[in-house]
């Protein structure tokens, strides 16, 4: 595991996550946002938003059918809306409009959840925390670095295997890694750095090539 994360740290030394933020809040607010979306669909949605609103007071009073203005393009924009402006109200009533650094404090919030929480608690407060998202739940089982059959499960396998010095960018490099290498439909597995550290058979180890089926055993 250490070579695995050594050799992702080599070619990005300093991962950062893709949304676009410029305090603890804004980062909050967009990563709410992304449930279900995309960070370039949420960044195309909050740059607007975000020269205009830059604490939970200022979106309080923009209010949510302002607030559904600028985030109409992202899927699930009402329900969405609706939870930052409650979640704003919250801040400013009972956290003086500070984001709070902690974890159980944040899952209390409407619309955030364990894995938002995660990923505000390390980009904003570089916590050791690992929030499985869709593509590092699928790297940690197809790779065999963390399996397990649910989010908090891949989650807890990374907990314990992810060694020092690697632990709070662990879950950005998996992230990239599995947006752009490891990827759903067909991974690319001819440019992957950590293909030899990799149990997922069959590799497909020519560009272009379709994912290869699995063998699967007959019975006579």
């Amino acid at each position: 595991m250490f070579d695995f994360f050594r050799r992702l740290a080599e070619l990005n030394p300093s991962p950062e996550t893709e949304l676009e933020f410029g305090n603890t809040y804004q980062l909050l607010v967009a990563v709410v946002l992304s449930a279900q979306a995309t960070d370039v669909g949420v960044n195309k949605a909050t740059r607007a938003l975000f020269r205009e609103v830059t604490t939970p007071q200022q979106m309080v009073e923009l209010g949510e059918e302002g607030l559904k203005q600028h985030i109409k393009t992202i899927g699930l924009f009402n329900s969405k809306a609706k939870n930052v402006i409650a979640l704003s109200e919250i801040l400013v009533r009972d956290y003086g409009g500070e984001v709070p650094e902690d974890r159980d404090a944040l899952v209390e919030l409407p619309g955030v959840g364990r894995k938002t929480a995660n990923v505000v608690m390390n980009c904003a407060f570089g916590a050791e925390t690992f929030a499985v998202d869709t593509h590092i739940f699928r790297v940690g089982n197809r790779t065999g670095l963390a399996k397990g059959k649910t989010p908090l499960a891949v989650e807890k396998q990374l907990e314990k295997k992810v060694p020092e010095p690697f632990r709070v960018g662990a879950h950005h490099w998996l992230i990239l890694h599995g947006r752009y290498i490891c990827k759903a439909r067909t991974p690319e597995c001819w440019r992957c750095p950590v293909v030899d550290l990799c149990g997922y058979k069959p590799k497909v180890m020519e560009k272009g090539a379709a994912k290869p089926k699995a063998k699967t055993g007959s019975r006579s």
